[in-house]
């Protein structure tokens, strides 16, 4: 408990790890049940491994995290970094947290090689079944123009306030536009926070009804859409960020070799990246960008482990972080891809 605020509430923090591995060319997020007493959902939504901070047991937030993460989940993280504090009131759908407690999330982003199944007590999720609309590797998502779209137009248009006028209404076109690069507008991989934000506040996920936000529209019956699968909490949020920061960082930073084991081909290398970024890029651009930013280095090995001919193997020179201040790989969709 770190102490109470102006209105006599305490204020609890808790930490949130979104866990991230890639495994068969798929960004998974390692996931925990949460029973549906622990919240005002019914059923069972997937959580972020997370707990409360306890300055007692914690010398620091990072190694809080760590612990709660090793005891929910027997997995020791590698690479971390935090990412975000979330304290807004009411998106931390908690309301049997007791009377007078309030729950400031600090989220951490953290990457791992480790993917081997179940994990005592988790799961590795497909973070796409959270956030269909983020992965074009198949061209535009269909759930963008059939059911994206539509609502988030309608909701645009709609007045729902005596106060909208019509600058207000055309801010909330303006922002579908470029959240979802409809009307000509391109796609930007990075603002997968954005959007999941948009969403929430046009009220399209069940996050939105969960919380009792006044716009949301009612879900649950049997032919509405559902946009992603949802998640306890506020957690849905914190991956969308995570998300965001890792598609960001891989351009100026080698954070893709985190996931990479000691030895992989170029072409495994560029599978991991486009699986994070949600896009297909130009084989033979990455592979030069790859080699001439002297991020690799050859094994002298070969491996037919992908299928087809042999492959040549490299290795993540380490070096490179001391050679130059942002080594990171600045791609570029394939055409067919980002023009989609």
């Amino acid at each position: 408990m770190l102490g109470t605020g102006l209105a006599g509430k305490a204020v609890i923090i808790g930490l949130n790890a979104a866990i991230v591995t890639v495994s068969e060319e798929e960004p998974k997020i390692l996931v925990v049940p949460q029973a549906a007493e622990r919240s005002n959902t019914a059923g069972s939504w997937d959580a972020l491994p997370f707990g409360p901070f306890d300055p007692q047991k914690h010398r620091t937030l990072e190694i809080g995290l760590r612990d709660w993460v090793q005891e929910q989940t027997h997995l020791a993280l590698g690479y971390v970094e935090q990412l975000y504090t979330f304290g807004d009131r009411g998106r931390h759908a908690l309301e049997v947290e007791a009377p007078g407690e309030h729950v400031v999330s600090v989220g951490y982003l953290a990457l791992t090689r480790t993917h081997d199944g179940e994990l005592s007590g988790a799961a590795w999720r497909d973070w796409y079944e959270h956030c269909p609309w983020e992965d074009w590797r198949q061209g535009k998502p269909a759930i963008i123009e059939q059911v994206i779209a539509p609502l988030l137009r309608e909701w645009a248009s709609h007045q729902a306030e005596a106060s909208d006028d019509e600058l207000t209404r055309g801010k909330r076109r303006d922002r579908m536009r470029l959240c979802f690069g409809l009307d000509g507008v391109p796609w930007d991989d990075e603002k997968v926070l954005e959007r999941y934000e948009l969403l929430y506040e046009a009220g399209l996920v069940r996050e939105a009804a969960r919380d009792g936000r006044p716009n949301a529209i009612a879900r649950g019956g049997a032919n509405d859409p559902v946009l992603g699968r949802p998640m306890q909490f506020d957690h849905r949020r914190i991956l969308a960020t995570a998300m965001s920061r890792l598609r960001a960082k891989l351009k100026y930073r080698p954070v893709a070799f985190e996931l990479m084991p000691p030895t992989f081909t170029l072409f495994e290398l560029q599978k991991t990246v486009e699986a994070l970024l949600g896009l297909h890029v130009h084989k033979q651009n990455f592979r030069r960008l790859v080699e001439n930013a002297g991020l690799v280095e050859r094994t002298g090995r070969m491996t037919t482990r992908t299928g087809g001919r042999p492959a040549e193997q490299f290795r993540f020179r380490r070096e490179v972080l001391n050679e130059r201040p942002a080594p990171g790989l600045r791609l570029a969709p394939s055409k067919s891809r980002a023009n989609s």
